[in-house]
């Protein structure tokens, strides 16, 4: 035993996989020790990007710092895009104004395009096109009007015994910083928010660990199944072997999904949490594994030491126990580690079609990508949303073909 183990974490495939794995139950244990609140908890509004956000009343609140930096050329590259510029240009060419704009780079020159485009933009030249064409200079002229503008911002809070209903509290000038760490409000968001505007980072861990148990619980049953019937039907023979091979050939013949969409919509959609989810998976999977284990006993049930214990009067429990089921414990583990594997990728599947966990306390990786999908994440460019959760579920089911990988060139004597 303590060979075979040494012989095991010795293997490069299956140590690459294990340590994958290890490192992903390791995030779903400690992460959450870090994080606060429920991971469904919505914190955020549709799909916000990846980064660190903080608190504008707090911004304003807090110390401010006057720095000698440029911010003019930073704002207009991030709200002026190259092809809003040359829009610009487009406008001061056919304005047929007399305004210097020939030579002026969009990308290098974007400050001076603006500035140029404020300065004799009028929305009574009527430019040869559609309306809507016209409109469109207009909306963007709107949209860059306070860019350049030097005298920052005044800020004012309600007061209903003023005039106005207003009174001045200070002012932001535009070379006014504050340090991040100034603002006591302010949340780091390593993969944005989704659909619901949840913590997608802290969904996925989630996610992750709620997944792996499906395919624990999936995998558990299918391979307990599996093992019993083809080690029954493989000693024992006879009628009972013919019936077992009978019921389990039915089974291979229909796809295993078939039956799985059928079983999961014969289920009401409030009693399809995730252990009932994971338990229809396990009772769909049981196949292949019966008969795999079916013919290692057939090659097993006439050797001598198990003829050597059916002389002596063993009980057929006692003979399959000791005799027959230590030799083909090896593919069983293997067999368990596939179909855990199996049954993340099969949940996966389910909550694509509807038919997966429903619930609202919890998160799979099948529900996150149904959700993702649902609410149109790719069209709307929020990678963040679901290239995660098909990265997690390749890399379990990569860690997981790895270590099948290993012990296969371990335990099996053709590949040694």
């Amino acid at each position: 035993m303590k060979h075979r183990l040494r012989t095991t974490f010795q293997n490069t495939n299956f140590v690459v996989g294990f340590s994958i794995l290890v490192l992903l139950l390791l995030l779903t244990f400690v992460t959450p020790l870090f994080m606060q609140g429920s991971p469904l908890d919505m914190v955020g509004t549709l799909f916000n990007k990846p980064g660190n956000y903080v608190n504008r009343m707090g911004v304003i609140d807090a110390p401010k710092y006057p720095m000698s930096i440029e911010v003019a050329s930073i704002r207009l590259g991030a709200a002026v895009s190259n092809d809003e510029a040359k829009q610009m240009l487009e406008w001061l060419e056919k304005s047929e104004l007399d305004v210097e704009w020939k030579g002026l780079d969009p990308e290098k020159d974007r400050a001076a395009i603006v500035e140029l485009f404020l300065a004799n933009y009028d929305d009574s030249i009527r430019l040869p096109g559609t309306s809507a064409y016209r409109k469109g200079f207009t909306r963007l002229y709107n949209k860059v009007q306070n860019l350049l503008s030097a005298d920052g911002y005044v800020v004012h809070v309600a007061d209903p015994d003023s005039e106005s209903g207003y009174r001045e509290v200070g002012k932001i000038e535009s070379r006014d910083f504050t340090n991040v760490k100034d603002v006591p409000a302010r949340r780091f968001f390593l993969l944005g928010t989704d659909n619901f505007g949840r913590d997608v980072f802290h969904e996925l861990i989630s996610a992750i660990g709620n997944s792996l148990m499906v395919g624990l619980i999936a995998g558990s049953i299918a391979t307990t199944i599996g093992l019993l019937i083809g080690l029954t039907s493989g000693y024992v023979g006879g009628w009972l072997d013919n019936f077992l091979t009978f019921v389990t050939n039915m089974f291979t013949v229909i796809p295993s999904f078939v039956i799985l969409i059928l079983l999961s919509y014969s289920i009401s959609s409030s009693s399809r949490s995730i252990v009932v989810v994971a338990f229809v998976i396990g009772l769909t999977a049981w196949p292949w594994t019966a008969r795999s284990v079916r013919s290692q006993t057939l090659t097993l049930k006439n050797r001598d030491h198990v003829n050597i214990s059916r002389l002596s009067g063993f009980g057929t429990v006692r003979i399959i126990v000791t005799d027959i089921l230590p030799y083909v414990l090896s593919y069983v583990v293997m067999a368990y580690i596939l179909q855990i594997s199996s049954a993340i990728l099969a949940e996966a599947q389910l909550s694509m079609l509807g038919l997966g966990p429903s619930t609202t306390t919890h998160a799979t990786l099948g529900l996150m990508l149904s959700w993702s999908m649902q609410f149109q994440a790719p069209l709307s460019g929020a990678w963040w949303a679901f290239i995660p959760v098909v990265l997690s579920i390749a890399l379990i089911s990569f860690s997981m073909n790895l270590m099948n990988t290993g012990l296969d060139q371990v335990f099996n004597p053709t590949l040694r």
